[in-house]
């Protein structure tokens, strides 16, 4: 996503890395949510769709990056 970073019209563009990766995980919830037997989706099938684990939360991290 690119956003304009000043007020101005003419103002420098730049890519909005947070809103391209909360675009990717709503992405890959919405794919699991579709391939999903059950009604709802786990908190723990939920983890395992975002990449998030228990090390990553006792080190204050999310998800991994590539």
């Amino acid at each position: 996503m690119v956003v304009r970073v000043s007020g101005e019209n003419s103002g420098p563009l730049t890519e909005d890395h947070v809103a391209l990766d909360e675009i990717e995980l709503y992405g890959e919830l919405m794919i699991a949510a579709s391939a999903a037997v059950e009604d709802r989706l786990s908190p723990a099938r939920i983890d395992e769709v975002l990449r998030v684990g228990r090390d990553h939360e006792r080190k204050g991290r999310g998800r991994p990056r590539p």
